[in-house]
């Protein structure tokens, strides 16, 4: 691997085998890809040259002396070299080795090296190696913070855990390269920083030199006469265990470094700034320490551009981003990738020698909400999610196939910065008025995401979130445009030039549509099926909506999308008609299913009028022998938004987990607002006075792994986002 006219790009899969206590948590097992071949060719899709690929220690041989069954790594390795890809060989990934070995008796240096070579004789032709990915901080998960086994929470044990792991790979690469002699070392370490306030300088500079521990060791220049010498000294690390680094360096061919957002940090002494979650200390101070995207830093030096110069003129070695992932929207993680690889494309301008960036969490990660210590976990989609348990490629897989492609890419969402650059992301230490610095951003000339339905809940919420999320669009009404109006519509996807449409407009009023069928149709039919002919004609993405009324309810079970439609009413009918026009016209389309939802933005839905009654004083009415699932509008804004950027397309159910009839909801949303549930009236759907049928049981559910969280979860945020509006006595739920 030369460097190259260009910044190379490669991928990434999260594979921590950790422990905690005597329970292994893996990644792979939670992610399914130990039984999917396929990945590897949606990995080849992408384009990227070289992989961190696992191989892990802990996976393969789990008990002493157990012979290892090569099968599954031979045919996944395999495929990666037949596809073109180099595989960088990951052997432990965030753990402490099989249960046989610990980091205090050499167990673990002298058994890394002997399964380092065993992977070196049945692959000789592996080149790549990342033995011990990220020492630094698994040492501090593991010995100082105590999360992971052995769980030790002082100093001696970080160190003499690192120790072991930076020893383990220089074990490990000398009995590779008696196999391989050309085999590189492809270190990887977390790219942090510390900064502080004057008080705390002497904790910050302690932090600072600590950060470049592994690659001193590894490199043998940690010398005596060096400040982490000393305090590796002091802490009780003898000069037998660190002059055997000096006499055996082990310099790495890449200096990996894995940046994210919460790699830089600031320490403050004035707790009283901060949420209690942040406050700690060392013994002599007590501090807060905050990720400092969430301080004003006052012209610190900070960023990843900053960081990889300071790597650069301290170790002079050619780098490479082998961790590049941000837990966010889908285009704030574009957002983000985009910024890393700009970033590293002008560090090597000037004179940096950064080699690649890599797209970390391939298939995404779990558990890292609660740092892996307990199983399973919140997931987190990287480049396919695998939400439906089968991967599907997000708008960061176009974006890296782009890249790969020697293209340049665009859109419209890179116009706007990352929320981590913007004045809001300070929460704390900051008087900025970040309102009016809002108003007066200058509006973007981009192509702008166009929404239709000014009037509508859905509508505004679309236009709400996308002004969050820094999504430029234009929000119009229907007397800006009228569906009806073929010549109209085409004519306005020519002039406005959208990236994308969001058809929230359409009639609504499910029983006046018996005796008003041609508007009803008009609007949901019609309009939609327009916007379809103009959108292909152009070029533009559409998402329009249907509605679980275009089931009639014969089951038992939550509707899917392959599911047959049969609509009992006008309205559901007109659904059922724009589904079938529209994707006659645009196969790329996409439409959205979803019902009966509920916003804290406007008081026109079935929640907020059961408590404005109740709060009255008023009789509330629901029927009991109607079952549906109810949707939260902010989760179904979000989901449709991230679909759209991922270019999907077909029908997608969209609903909160879990269903219940309109007495029951009614019931759930007066106890949670502090009022009396049996004030509720449940009546049969013959006593509700309404002309059109509703099917008996509409739940959605989606087998493409759209998932919202529960209805209950959506409910409290629902309470706590517009509980003080209403005037209510707000209840635990």
């Amino acid at each position: 691997m030369q460097r190259n006219q260009k910044l190379e790009i490669w991928g990434g899969i999260e594979c921590t085998i950790n422990r905690v206590g005597n329970d292994y948590f893996d990644q792979l097992a939670y992610s399914g890809h130990y039984e999917r071949d396929n990945d590897m060719d949606l990995i080849a899709s992408l384009g990227v040259g070289m992989v961190r690929y696992p191989v892990l220690w802990e996976r393969h041989q789990p008990a002493e002396g157990q012979p290892i069954d090569w099968t599954w790594i031979d045919r996944r390795l395999s495929a990666l070299r037949e596809k073109g890809i180099t595989p960088i060989a990951g052997l432990v990934h965030h753990g402490s080795g099989p249960a046989h070995v610990n980091f205090f008796d050499g167990s673990f240096e002298t058994g890394l090296a002997d399964y380092a070579r065993a992977v070196a004789t049945r692959f000789p032709w592996l080149e790549y190696y990342t033995p011990v990915n990220e020492p630094l901080t698994t040492a501090r998960f593991c010995g100082l913070y105590g999360h992971w086994y052995p769980h030790g929470k002082d100093d001696k044990t970080f160190f003499k855990i690192l120790l072991s792991e930076c020893k383990a790979t220089i074990l490990a690469m000398r009995a590779i390269r008696e196999i391989n002699p050309d085999a590189k070392l492809i270190q990887t370490e977390d790219l942090g920083k510390c900064h502080s306030t004057q008080r705390l300088s002497y904790q910050a500079k302690l932090e600072n030199e600590r950060r470049w521990l592994s690659y001193e060791l590894l490199c043998g220049t940690l010398t005596p006469n060096k400040p982490m010498y000393r305090y590796l000294r002091k802490k009780g690390i003898t000069k037998k265990e660190l002059q055997w680094f000096l006499d055996n360096p082990c310099r790495p061919h890449i200096a990996g470094f894995n940046y994210y957002l919460t790699s830089e940090r600031f320490l403050d002494e004035d707790l009283d700034n901060y949420p209690e979650e942040f406050h700690g200390g060392n013994g002599k101070h007590r501090y807060a320490d905050i990720h400092t995207v969430h301080v004003p830093m006052h012209g610190r030096a900070c960023g990843p551009a900053t960081l990889l110069k300071e790597a650069w003129e301290r170790l002079g070695l050619p780098m490479a981003i082998t961790e590049c992932h941000l837990h966010s929207h889908r285009e704030e993680q574009i957002r983000w990738f985009h910024e890393m690889w700009e970033t590293c494309n002008k560090l090597r301008e000037d004179g940096v020698d950064v080699r690649a960036i890599t797209a970390w969490a391939l298939f995404g990660l779990y558990g890292w909400n609660c740092l892996v210590t307990k199983p399973g976990g919140d997931y987190e989609p990287g480049v396919f999610n695998l939400r439906s348990g089968c991967p599907r490629p997000t708008a960061l897989a176009r974006y890296l196939q782009v890249l790969t492609d020697h293209q340049v890419y665009y859109h419209p969402l890179l116009e706007e910065e990352g929320w981590w650059k913007r004045e809001d992301s300070n929460r704390y230490l900051t008087t900025t008025k970040v309102v009016s610095l809002q108003r007066r951003k200058k509006v973007p000339k981009c192509s702008p995401l166009l929404i239709l339905g000014k009037s509508g809940t859905l509508g505004s919420a679309f236009s709400r979130i996308c002004r969050e999320r820094r999504l430029h669009h234009l929000l119009v009404s229907r007397a800006d445009l009228d569906l009806t109006n073929k010549a109209a519509v085409a004519e306005a996807i020519a002039e406005l030039k959208p990236w994308a449409v969001v058809n929230a407009a359409g009639y609504v009023r499910v029983d006046e549509a018996e005796q008003d069928q041609d508007a009803c149709f008009d609007a949901n039919t019609k309009g939609p099926a327009y916007l379809a002919e103009a959108c292909r004609a152009g070029g533009v993405k559409l998402l329009t909506f249907s509605s679980d009324l275009v089931f009639d309810g014969r089951t038992s079970r939550p509707y899917r999308e392959s599911d047959p439609v049969a609509p009992l009413n006008t309205y559901g009918q007109s659904k059922a008609d724009m589904e079938e026009q529209v994707l006659a016209i645009d196969p790329s389309a996409l439409i959205v299913r979803t019902s009966s939802f509920f916003s804290p933005w406007d008081e026109f839905n079935f929640v907020t009028q059961t408590i404005t009654a109740l709060r009255d004083g008023r009789e509330v009415t629901a029927a009991r022998d109607v079952t549906m699932a109810a949707t939260y509008v902010p989760d179904l804004v979000h989901t449709c938004l991230d679909l759209l950027l991922d270019d999907e397309q077909g029908i997608f159910h969209i609903a909160n987990e879990g269903h219940l009839s309109w007495a029951a909801l009614a019931r759930k949303v007066a106890a949670a607002a502090g009022f009396d549930p049996s004030a509720i009236k449940a009546l049969p759907q013959s006593r509700m006075g309404w002309k059109a049928i509703r099917p008996r049981f509409s739940a959605l559910d989606s087998e493409k792994g759209i998932g919202l969280p529960s209805l209950q979860d959506a409910l409290n945020r629902y309470l706590d986002a517009c509980g003080e509006s209403l005037d209510i006595r707000r209840m635990a739920v």
